[in-house]
């Protein structure tokens, strides 16, 4: 009997290039997941089997990396910035196979620099930003996660200004709560509190109670913290 593995290829085409290549997945039969972080990153039982490693695909024709929550639509003019900004150094690197955590980070920021030149909207680039922050902890490289994870709350905070992420999975208590959240993790305690109140204010409005409860848990602790920090 054959083994399956945990690993298959995926075919894809570029969007910007238009060139077919293949990445690696992984089968979600073999993903297992432990628990989640305050700020919902995800820690699974085995570090290689972790699907944010494979969560940017990385064109090797021409350096383009996008995720699904990239928007496929792309005009000319853009699609000749990428060329310029990203093509016209490329190497021809391959990040098609299996995936370390710091090849992982690399194609985070492929991704990033991706998003920025096609002028993706900041609630893409906030992800972006946050799951290289959440690499970065895997490695306990604190610097860096704190680098990225301040990146990632001014790009919330402008998708919540610009109310971007509308029509998409995120609602409106998540984000507020990351936002929190983030601050939180960067000390900010006084942006994190007040965020914190728009969560809880949101009981009445969202469907996701778990959300509400977990604000009410972290203003807590954010309010012990307070008071050691004094």
């Amino acid at each position: 009997m054959t083994e399956i593995s945990p690993y298959y290829q995926r075919n894809l085409t570029c969007f910007s290039c238009r060139g077919e290549f293949k990445t690696t997945k992984i089968r979600s039969r073999f993903i297992r997941y432990h628990q989640h972080d305050t700020d919902f990153c995800p820690n699974y039982l085995s570090t290689e089997l972790n699907p944010l490693l494979y969560n940017v695909n990385v064109c090797p024709h021409c350096g383009f990396s996008f995720t699904e929550n990239f928007s496929k639509h792309m005009i000319p003019v853009i699609r000749n910035e990428i060329h310029n900004h990203i093509s016209a150094h490329w190497s021809g690197q391959s990040y098609g196979g299996l995936r370390t955590v710091e090849e992982g980070i690399k194609t985070y920021k492929l991704a990033i620099l991706s998003a920025s030149v096609k002028r993706e909207k900041p609630i893409v680039k906030a992800g972006l930003y946050l799951r290289t922050a959440w690499l970065y902890r895997t490695l306990k490289d604190s610097d860096q996660e704190f680098r990225f994870m301040k990146l990632a709350v001014e790009a919330y905070c402008a998708s919540y200004s610009q109310e971007d992420f509308i029509d998409t999975q995120m609602s409106t208590a998540r984000i507020l709560y990351l936002i929190a959240e983030l601050y939180y993790r960067l000390g900010n305690y006084s942006q994190s509190a007040i965020y914190f109140s728009k969560v809880i204010q949101q009981q009445k409005h969202t469907k996701e109670p778990r959300i509400i409860e977990m604000a009410r848990h972290r203003w807590e602790d954010l309010r012990e913290d307070y008071k050691k920090a004094k």
